[in-house]
């Protein structure tokens, strides 16, 4: 490795270490609401990679591999929440709608690299988008997105960066097997009631529609469409 490769390493762990602080300080805030968030970053659950940018599919295989693992390490061991953070260089300047169309254009970029190295689709969710049992599948593990950017309308998903946090599944499945889901959701609405001033009007009850439309963050009325469609279902 030369000099200058050395020089763009440091600088990449700097840069991780940097935003892994930015994002704990916001979790960590006491008017944070999203309660698991809070328990990952404490059980040392939260892995953070930095990518190149948003309107960039330049890392998308990095991301890919990351899930991979992810997913393969929470079928290992599934104590505690878990959620994988990639947080993009850029662009810093998007709207709640241009950020909502590369959020989407990274998930299927990523979804498709899944479908095309043959990994099966967690069948205990739906690919298809309108359905409310709908879920993303990497690595054969299903996991749901939130996503974070400097001008989202919501204080809860405004950070400094364009964010993507993926989020397993099945660890939610679990707190509602345990009874314990519902009482998780209601704590996270009157937190981000009392920081929004409102609840999230996006925040379906589970199986009452779709999740994807809540993935970016932005409001959406009843005839939005999901440009979201998996190869596996075509």
């Amino acid at each position: 490795m030369n000099h200058s490769n050395l020089l763009d390493e440091d600088y990449k762990i700097k840069r991780l270490e940097e935003l892994q602080d930015t994002i704990g300080a916001m979790i960590l805030q006491p008017q944070f609401p999203c309660v698991g968030a809070k328990s990952a970053l404490a059980h040392d659950n939260l892995k953070t990679m930095v990518a190149h940018r948003l309107d960039s599919n330049w890392d998308d295989l990095a991301i890919h591999r990351q899930l991979l693992a992810w997913a393969k390490e929470y079928g290992e061991c599934t104590e505690g929440f878990r959620s994988l953070a990639v947080i993009f260089e850029g662009p810093e300047d998007l709207s709640e709608v241009d950020f909502e169309k590369l959020m989407w254009e990274r998930i299927q970029s990523i979804a498709d690299k899944d479908a095309w190295l043959g990994q099966s689709y967690d069948d205990r969710v739906s690919a298809d988008p309108k359905d409310p049992n709908f879920s993303l599948s990497f690595g054969g593990e299903a996991f749901f997105v939130i996503g974070l950017h400097p001008h989202a309308s919501r204080p809860a998903r405004r950070f400094s960066q364009p964010t993507l946090i993926f989020n397993l599944h099945d660890q939610f499945e679990r707190l509602r097997d345990q009874g314990r889901y519902e009482k998780m959701r209601d704590t996270i609405l009157d937190r981000d009631r009392k920081l929004a001033g409102d609840v999230n009007p996006m925040l379906a009850k589970h199986g009452e529609s779709s999740e994807a439309r809540q993935y970016s963050g932005r409001q959406v009325d009843d005839d939005w469409q999901c440009p979201f469609q998996d190869r596996r279902t075509t």
